[in-house]
């Protein structure tokens, strides 16, 4: 059950549950999210292969629009949310979280969709057109990792919804321990699962300050800005190395 909880939650696979979760069910899905993001992962290394012939630049676009779809857009829309509420809410806490929680989107989150899928779009034509494919299993594999040990070590300041049920009934002592075998993993993958953990940490470390500094620990829609900063700087990261 778990494990059909994070896949239904993190990514638009046609998963059914055979009935409501309970909440210790829900949290014990933090331990399948890495697991999750490496499906995603694979997933576009799939793509990838079937796409050999098509031009660099559309299959990047084909590919991006894969990604997208294989989650839902479900990250992109927290950082949407965090963007509008990070540059309108002037620094004060309960007017950033007020804003964070409006459903509309605002220019500041429209602008930073498009720049970030346009850094994306660009970082995955420079990798494919040096015949890289390991990023793209790295990147959505490293943002699932990630949102566990934003949980882990970062209050929950929103209460209720699935966020909150997550960070209250997470099996904390098991996360670490399976962070680590991921983590691992990862280095497994060489040059570049080295460099992507070496990007994804500063990156997890400098959003989880100014999240603490802001409002005192993390909220949904913080998580998922995460997630894509995150890809985006291991992608843009590998693509420049």
């Amino acid at each position: 059950m778990p494990l059909l909880i994070a896949l239904q939650f993190l990514t638009r696979l046609p998963v059914r549950l055979p009935g409501l979760p309970t909440a210790q069910e829900n949290g014990r899905s933090l331990l399948w999210y890495p697991l999750v993001g490496l499906l995603i992962g694979s997933l576009l290394v799939l793509a990838w292969l079937l796409l050999q012939g098509v031009s660099t630049g559309l299959q990047a676009a084909l590919l991006l629009a894969i990604w997208v779809w294989l989650s839902g857009g479900l990250h992109l829309d927290g950082l949407a949310d965090t963007a509008d509420a990070w540059v309108g809410g002037y620094g004060d806490r309960e007017r950033t979280l007020a804003i964070m929680k409006d459903p509309a989107c605002g220019p500041i989150g429209v602008i930073t969709l498009v720049l970030l899928l346009l850094l994306k779009w660009a970082a995955l034509v420079a990798l494919l057109e040096s015949g890289q494919w390991l990023p793209l299993l790295l990147a959505p594999w490293l943002g699932r990792w990630i949102l566990p040990l934003l949980l882990l070590t970062t209050a929950y300041v929103r209460p209720g919804g699935m966020g909150h049920t997550l960070a209250e009934h997470m099996p904390r002592a098991s996360l670490p321990l399976l962070l680590t075998v991921h983590a691992l993993g990862m280095l497994l993958c060489g040059w570049y699962g080295l460099l992507a953990l070496l990007l994804a940490l500063p990156v997890w470390l400098l959003v989880r300050h100014y999240l603490r500094a802001r409002l005192g620990g993390t909220t949904g829609d913080t998580a998922g800005a995460l997630v894509e900063l995150v890809e985006v700087v291991v992608l843009i990261g590998c693509a420049i190395a």
